[in-house]
């Protein structure tokens, strides 16, 4: 696939990053040079405007089948997009943009019956990805990934192994954990491997699960020590766009909200338009304030300002204070493991959640990326079986990599398979593998296992 990328932002570089190995990746750009991160990834490079026709065509825009605007300016991402949408109708653009007021803007024309967005395939705002994702791990205690499928009806939840943990030593195939629940991945040590029933949990392992929700639900109870009743008391630190909508989430299921915002005019808006939340104007940072209102008392804090060294420090002190969960905001995603290594349960970064979004619309249409995890080291696939498919049983199959079919959509049910569980026409498969893998997997339910299935009917 030819993939043509305006623009040499840090998030311009990680797409690169992750998709130069299996496709054409041209990058486009005004500098004259190609800045070092590029230059060590095998991608083409144009110099010129991503707005200038000609700068497209030596691209080979007319040739591109996807077309990624990522520059550090909202207003030239949406002309670059609507000029290669000209140049080629079928490329298929992808815009990012910095601030709220371009989706309000489209979403509002749009409504009016002005396609203005024509041109513009997809707008990612990284900020609004990344509260949905904090948003889905504050709604389960003491889980640090949450992502939900089928509606919810399937989950995949990440936990990690605390020294007072029944699952401590003890070997997977021991701990008899409930219906409708599997272990699909382990990582330990930074490294992400699938686990089978030999595998033996230690204290730090971060567990991957996937199941229904009522077995999810079940695990909690049982090994995490935590009832159905979800998290009550949150404080944010950040009073931005992200801390924004994130306190306006909470406050529609009814948690309650503390936010601290230094803004003095930004406190003033917080106020006068969240309803339920305690705005606090002063500095995260102050620990004389988070004393004063009882932040330690917080079940979850939340930092999310724009500065990763503040939210590290905010974050750390709030441990201090004794929050029993911290999620912290982390802009530069090499950040991420070191905020993991002092202590900070969850570091998330909006980058990150932007690429997971874009591989997923990268991919062919009967497989596509349900969820990435573990900073994409592996991948949930959502595969569709043909509706002359012959049946065959999970325990008949040999796949050619470590994977594991996590869940089964079948028609409006959800399975969680076991070896005698049989795969039939029309079923859609959640499978979870290593991302180095997955390219193996996708051939193999595509082309070999329809192969096997027939063999044996």
């Amino acid at each position: 696939m030819k993939v043509i990328i305006n623009g040499t932002s840090e998030m311009a570089a990680l797409i690169a990053r992750e998709l130069y190995e299996i496709h054409d990746v041209t990058v486009v750009d005004t500098l004259e040079e190609v800045p070092e991160e590029f230059n060590k990834l095998d991608v083409s490079y144009v110099s010129g405007s991503g707005a200038n026709i000609n700068s497209l065509e030596s691209a080979g825009v007319k040739k591109a089948e996807v077309f990624i605007a990522c520059s550090m300016l909202d207003e030239a991402n949406i002309v670059s997009s609507w000029t290669a949408k000209r140049i080629n109708p079928d490329v298929e653009t992808v815009c990012f943009v910095r601030h709220q007021q371009y989706l309000e803007t489209f979403s509002s024309l749009n409504t009016q019956g002005q396609d203005m967005e024509k041109g513009i395939d997809h707008i990612i705002w990284p900020e609004e990805l990344l509260m949905q994702e904090i948003f889905r791990i504050i709604l389960v205690p003491e889980a640090i990934d949450v992502e939900i499928f089928a509606g919810g009806k399937a989950r995949l939840l990440e936990y990690r192994i605390k020294d007072d943990s029944p699952m401590v030593n003890r070997q997977i195939k021991d701990c008899f954990f409930p219906e409708d629940t599997l272990i699909v991945g382990i990582t330990r040590n930074e490294s992400l491997f699938i686990p089978d029933g030999n595998t033996e949990l230690n204290i730090n392992d971060k567990v991957i699960f996937m199941g229904s929700e009522e077995g999810l639900n079940n695990l909690a109870a049982v090994f995490f020590e935590r009832k159905k009743k979800g998290t009550t008391s949150t404080a944010i630190i950040g009073g931005g766009n992200v801390g924004f909508m994130l306190a306006s989430s909470l406050e529609n299921i009814g948690v309650k909200t503390k936010l601290i915002e230094v803004g003095e005019e930004r406190c003033d808006f917080l106020s006068d338009n969240l309803k339920k939340t305690l705005v606090i104007k002063g500095d995260g940072t102050d620990l004389e304030l988070l004393e004063s209102e009882d932040i330690g008392d917080s079940e979850v804090l939340v930092s999310v300002t724009n500065n990763d060294e503040k939210n590290l420090l905010c974050s750390l002190l709030a441990k201090q204070l004794g929050v029993k969960r911290v999620i912290t905001r982390v802009s530069k995603a090499r950040n991420i493991n070191l905020f993991e290594k002092v202590g900070i349960d969850v570091a998330v970064s909006p980058k990150e959640a932007a690429l997971r979004e874009i591989k997923d619309k990268l991919l062919e249409k009967d497989v596509a990326i349900l969820a990435l995890v573990e900073k994409g080291q592996g991948e949930v696939l959502e595969i569709s079986m043909s509706e002359d498919f012959e049946d065959i049983k999970i325990m008949d199959i040999s796949l050619p990599v470590k994977a594991i079919i996590g869940a089964i959509k079948r028609g409006s049910k959800i399975l969680i398979p076991k070896g005698s569980t049989y795969i039939r026409a029309n079923d859609n498969l959640m499978v979870f593998t290593t991302t180095e893998s997955a390219g193996k997997v996708k051939s193999f339910f595509k082309d070999e296992l329809v192969k096997v299935a027939k063999s044996r009917s």
